[in-house]
């Protein structure tokens, strides 16, 4: 074959040569970035750590209000955050710890305000209401009962995970 078929000229060289260096400078500047937006999502999800919030000799048969924090981390940020839970025994003495978190709109639920409707937990937002177990009532706003927490008891203390769903209605 000959030379002349395979020659580049010196402008076809300038130009693949400065289109190759600038995209190798460019894939440089851009992957950083592009880590540092999606590094967050790749990281697996780790579950709440339990957190000691009461001893078990203050839980009693009617539901209490309970103030406590977790340590959350949001991709970078890692901050303390307040939670609240209503926590009571139960018949048979199991503790039971449910989420305060209306599962209609996100409003907080609270326990026995409403003179109508005594022994329930009521959510003023929209009059929605929850049986003492967390059920909620058919005929109210809720669609579903409210989350329990996970708990665990150990030397005499109560601890709390992550809120789960009970079920549907």
């Amino acid at each position: 074959m000959s030379e002349k078929k395979h020659r580049v000229s010196r402008r076809q060289f300038l130009n693949y040569t400065l289109t190759g260096v600038g995209g190798f400078m460019a894939a440089g500047m851009l992957m950083p970035m592009v880590r540092f937006a999606i590094d967050p999502v790749l990281k697996p999800k780790q579950e709440q750590d339990m957190v000691q919030v009461a001893s078990v000799e203050d839980i009693t048969n009617e539901p209490q209000r309970i103030d406590f924090k977790i340590n959350q981390i949001d991709a970078w940020y890692e901050s303390e955050e307040p939670r609240s839970a209503w926590v009571y025994k139960d018949e048979s003495d199991k503790i039971i710890a449910l989420s305060p978190v209306c599962k209609h709109l996100g409003c907080t639920v609270d326990w026995n305000t409403d003179p109508q409707n005594q022994n329930r937990f009521f959510c003023p937002c929209h009059y929605g209401l929850y049986e003492k177990d967390g059920q909620n009532v058919k005929g109210t706003p809720p669609i579903s009962p409210l989350d329990r927490f996970v708990t665990e008891v150990k030397d005499g203390y109560l601890y709390l995970g992550q809120a789960k769903p009970q079920g549907g209605a």
